[in-house]
């Protein structure tokens, strides 16, 4: 059974540890949801967890496989959303998420594509947007537009950095109902939120609780 673990993580960022002693596991159909102050390391926790640099120690794991060997071979199994939304303003929306897409998949027809980016867009509740240049979104659709990269091409794993940010209520519910199905299908998700996240049966993080000794020295 796949499981996507961290054993004994420390942080170092900024001449500082961020965290340490920091542990996890993920089961397929998982979720965590990461909590803690400004600064106590939720965006650098995902990082980490998505290959984009490396604990100062300890194992973060895909399969009892360190990511750390393969960063690559990892990044296939995994869609990463972090806190900018970039929308490239001369791109229709429809345009944006095909170009993401294409970077994942190589769809047997273009045809192909097109249908994941309309059905992707109409869970968002974006698909009326299609045609708009991405200059004209407003934070909250360039939300959406970001988000519903997670649905063009699949990955077992979704790590997301605050995605309710400058969503409405009706648009938060649509996530929650995109990440129900991906957990249903045995997909596994970990998102940072300050906000109360709909996930039911998430297993809560804290990372104040890992603000340690060698945090006090350091700083």
């Amino acid at each position: 059974m796949t499981r996507f673990t961290g054993t004994d993580v420390v942080c170092f960022r900024a001449e500082r540890i961020v965290f340490e002693g920091l542990n996890f596991a993920l089961e397929p159909g998982g979720a965590l949801i990461l909590r803690g102050a400004n600064g106590s390391g939720k965006s650098s926790l995902l990082r980490l967890m998505a290959g984009l640099g490396r604990p100062l120690s300890g194992t973060i794991a895909w399969h009892e496989a360190d990511i750390a060997d393969d960063p690559e071979a990892h990044n296939r199994h995994l869609h990463y959303v972090g806190h900018a939304d970039p929308v490239k303003p001369v791109l229709t929306v429809a345009e944006n998420l095909a170009f993401w897409a294409a970077l994942r998949v190589q769809a047997d027809t273009a045809g192909g594509t097109a249908g994941a980016v309309a059905e992707a867009l109409e869970r968002l509740g974006i698909g009326h947007l299609a045609s708009v240049p991405g200059r004209f979104l407003s934070a909250g659709q360039k939300r959406r537009v970001n988000l519903a990269r997670v649905l063009t091409a699949k990955a077992d794993l979704w790590l997301l950095d605050e995605p309710q940010t400058a969503l409405d209520s009706q648009a938060v519910k649509s996530l929650d109902a995109v990440i129900a199905d991906h957990r249903r299908d045995g997909g596994m998700v970990v998102v940072s939120s300050h906000a109360e996240a709909g996930l039911k049966d998430a297993v809560t993080l804290d990372l104040g609780d890992f603000q340690g000794q060698l945090s006090e020295t350091a700083s």
